[in-house]
């Protein structure tokens, strides 16, 4: 078995069955992919939409591919034939996008709110507010090629684990409080948080979804 492979397996098992693993596949050539492939394991989570597509024709089409980074409106059409699922929605503008490059393949998307709980000014997000205001929208109900599954959220760049498992808790607090919105379009299923460092915490705290990079394929 290789390195990778044995990574994989040991994360797997760690999580018990609590949430499914995504390999943060970013920056990876796709000889890297191809070992985490052969070892049985099809979920990839890219950053950039341009890399997803290169890495989607290249290998075979049984994978589910998630985009897990920032997206602007004007890249949605490149990969919206394929993707699985979009971690990083963060305005209704982008939703409109999505539903209308997945129209013309015939898809439902599935998308999750990105929202913000982390103290970097530098992370994406929606506020509780901004969620709630995309969530009531009449204009969702009009968006049949979308479907909001969940919440994303990124937990502060830091040591401290009484933090990440605070910021962690308030995220499962609000994807608890906003189930009374779900509807045709909204089935708030998935909770996708959790990374290398800290993914262990955020299962605990009720993830369903964790993104993991380093901890399978070392560092950059």
């Amino acid at each position: 078995m290789s390195e990778i492979a044995e990574n994989i397996a040991n994360i797997i098992q760690t999580i018990d069955g609590k949430a499914r693993l995504i390999a943060v596949t970013k920056t990876k050539p796709v000889a890297t992919l191809d070992e985490a492939y052969n070892s049985g394991f099809k979920r990839f989570g890219e950053n950039k939409v341009q890399e997803m597509v290169e890495k989607y024709e290249r290998m075979p089409k049984d994978i589910e591919w998630h985009m897990i980074g920032h997206l602007q409106s004007n890249k949605v059409k490149y990969m919206a034939s394929f993707v699985s699922m979009i971690h990083s929605v963060d305005s209704l503008k982008l939703l409109r996008e999505i539903n209308k490059e997945a129209l013309k393949h015939n898809r439902v998307i599935d998308c999750l709110l990105q929202i913000f709980i982390a103290d970097e000014e530098t992370k994406f997000g929606l506020s509780k507010e901004e969620a709630i205001e995309i969530l009531t929208s009449p204009d969702l109900l009009t968006f049949k090629n979308i479907r909001i599954a969940g919440l994303m959220g990124m937990g502060s760049f830091t040591d401290d684990s009484d933090k990440i498992r605070n910021e962690f808790r308030g995220l499962k607090n609000l994807f608890d409080s906003l189930q009374i919105y779900n509807h045709d379009r909204v089935s708030l299923k998935e909770l996708s948080m959790g990374m290398s460092g800290d993914y262990q915490i955020a299962v605990d705290e009720g993830s369903t979804l964790v993104r993991v990079g380093s901890a399978i394929f070392g560092g950059r």
